[in-house]
């Protein structure tokens, strides 16, 4: 009898260490350490990294496979912060960068009418400025020469023969002054030729636009081919701001959108323009276009080449925004991290839109008092890629978008 009292008592002994052992057996929980959440267990004890206690957490059924769980030291180490979302107006302003290009309307290439020698080039520097009708360039053309040998000889004859001969010498001298004209000599140059009687060498070129050079290929002693270019003048009256913005962003290009650009070279000088042409065709594998602005040049202050910020301006709307740095992106889509239980925070994918300053808009996704997570987002990405080796953005329907 005392036998089976004893034995009872044993038992009974052992049963309670047992519980005491482990508070959480029969639950359906898990052990991991707060410092190194890759250790996993499924009984308690402690971390083989650090040595701390393992602490217990609880096994959810039916968990989203997007969804993490972290304990209160993970979340106060990565400075884990949440805000609730809600409906506000955001400027609709975007901020590009670009550079001051020449204005192609207001380019002008002077060439050679005749093949010839360069004897003489009045201009030798890029940048220097041609006003219009200043000369360019002395040629030699045995062509040219011909030409006006052949003029000064039906002059001649024409003194001679005149009254005695049925020869029409007006049209001999019209059609050899078509010629001179046709190979680039002037009015002025014509008439020199007939009061001197004589036919110089050399033939100057002048230049029949006005500006600055920016192209000059020859030099004295070359040879220009017909229609050989001699230089590449332009006119810096206007200048275009060319900035680059991708496609995701062009419904924010609209016809009475307002335009400044700011020129930071020259203490930000503030020039009102308006987008004078956006590029039809997209690049496939940058997906950036091409925006124009047109900017007046007073005193010649822009030069080509200086960078410049374009802020286009629209009205203000209405909808969902939160911190640029909150959402992950990753070229392809975008998502940010939602808390829906205590300590518990799901992967979304979100589409956004307009993008200003340090916020983004959220068009889709997410939903007025959704709690979105605004500080340590990157974070949670890191410890989901970490904890279950995939990337959340992989277990998203991308077509759904």
């Amino acid at each position: 009898m005392k036998f089976n009292i004893l034995m009872l008592a044993l038992l009974v002994f052992l049963y309670s260490c047992k519980k005491e052992e482990d508070p959480h057996a029969g639950h359906d929980i898990y052990y991991t350490c707060s410092m190194h959440p890759q250790v996993v267990s499924d009984k308690p004890g402690k971390c083989p990294i650090c040595h701390m206690d393992l602490v217990p957490v609880e096994k959810k059924k039916n968990a989203d496979p997007n969804e993490i769980i972290l304990n209160d030291e993970q979340i106060k180490l990565g400075n884990i912060e949440t805000v609730a979302l809600s409906d506000g107006s955001m400027a609709d302003k975007l901020t590009l960068t670009g550079t001051l290009n020449f204005n192609q309307y207001q380019m002008q290439a002077v060439s050679s009418r005749v093949m010839g020698r360069v004897e003489r080039l009045y201009y030798k520097n890029i940048g220097d400025f041609v006003p219009k009708g200043a000369p360019l360039v002395d040629i030699y053309s045995e062509e040219l020469n011909n030409a006006k040998q052949e003029y000064l000889l039906a002059l001649e004859r024409r003194k001679l023969f005149v009254g005695n001969t049925s020869i029409d010498f007006d049209q001999l001298l019209q059609s050899s002054r078509n010629k001179l004209y046709l190979w680039g000599m002037s009015e002025g140059q014509i008439k020199q030729l007939e009061r001197s009687g004589k036919a110089t060498p050399t033939t100057t070129v002048f230049s029949n636009a006005a500006g600055y050079i920016t192209d000059l290929r020859i030099a004295e002693g070359d040879y220009l081919a017909e229609g050989g270019t001699i230089v590449n003048l332009a006119d810096l009256s206007s200048l275009w701001a060319e900035a680059q913005m991708y496609s995701s962003q062009m419904a924010l290009l609209q016809k009475d959108s307002k335009v400044t650009v700011y020129i930071p070279d020259l203490d930000n000088l503030k020039i009102n323009g308006k987008i004078d042409f956006t590029n039809p065709e997209i690049s496939a594998s940058s997906r950036i276009n091409l925006v124009r602005v047109s900017v007046p040049n007073q005193g010649n202050l822009l030069k080509p080449g200086m960078p410049v910020y374009v802020l286009v301006e629209n009205k203000s709307r209405d909808g969902l925004s939160m911190p640029v740095d909150a959402v992950i992106r990753d070229g392809k889509s975008s998502t940010v991290w939602v808390k829906t239980a205590k300590n518990t925070f799901v992967n979304r994918m979100v589409e956004t839109g307009l993008e200003y300053e340090d916020r983004i808009e959220i068009t889709s996704g997410i939903k007025a008092g959704d709690e979105v997570v605004v500080s340590g987002a990157y974070l949670l990405n890191s410890e989901y890629i970490f904890k279950k080796g995939a990337d959340p953005m992989a277990g998203h329907d991308m077509s759904t978008m």
